[in-house]
């Protein structure tokens, strides 16, 4: 990364790699591996693959779980990180279900409304996406055909307008082909 990116961004980047670490502790993805290692995936995605190199950008994907996995508000990213910041934050984050609410009608909002979402903030939940996809295989098979769809009906979508990840969706498409007779339609 030093490589690639200017020391004022990497001091940024640095900066919220620290509180991303300290906001989420000890927590775990569902494959067992230590959350960090998660937010550090969509970093490399976005800085080694699709050649971003905006702070912001970079920021708000090692922070793009903070306010929906810890006890973090948007409010306080946007003071430490400015507002882009937690703007971008504020895209990919999956609200949590109001009273009478269905979860995952709230997760399928979430993801139909990326659609009319910045660039910068659909760069970041591809990378996200990416991190989480490259370990599919590791989840149970309802869970893994869930994703799949949720994948190919929401996310994917997105990354026509982004080569690099268009090319990679495509080829990760392929490779869990068997999944779609599986998976049944997408979600509505």
């Amino acid at each position: 990364m030093r490589e690639r990116l200017p020391a004022q961004t990497i001091d940024r980047v640095t900066e919220a790699i620290e509180f991303a670490q300290a906001s989420h502790g000890d927590q775990r993805r569902p494959t067992g591996a230590p959350y960090l290692k998660h937010l550090l995936e969509a970093l490399e995605v976005l800085v080694a693959g699709a050649g971003v190199t905006d702070p912001d950008v970079l920021a708000a994907a090692v922070l793009h779980d903070v306010v929906e996995d810890t006890g973090v508000s948007n409010d306080e990213l946007a003071e430490r990180f400015g507002p882009r910041v937690a703007e971008l934050v504020g895209w990919v984050t999956i609200p949590e279900p109001g009273p009478g609410e269905d979860r995952l009608a709230v997760k399928q909002a979430s993801f139909r409304r990326l659609a009319t979402a910045p660039q910068d903030a659909i760069l970041v939940k591809l990378a996200d996406r990416l991190s989480n996809v490259q370990t599919l295989r590791n989840l149970g098979m309802d869970r893994q055909r869930s994703y799949y769809a949720q994948t190919v009906s929401y996310i994917i979508p997105l990354a026509v307008g982004e080569p690099w990840f268009a090319a990679w969706y495509s080829d990760w498409q392929s490779a869990h082909a068997d999944l779609a007779d599986l998976a049944g339609p997408g979600p509505a």
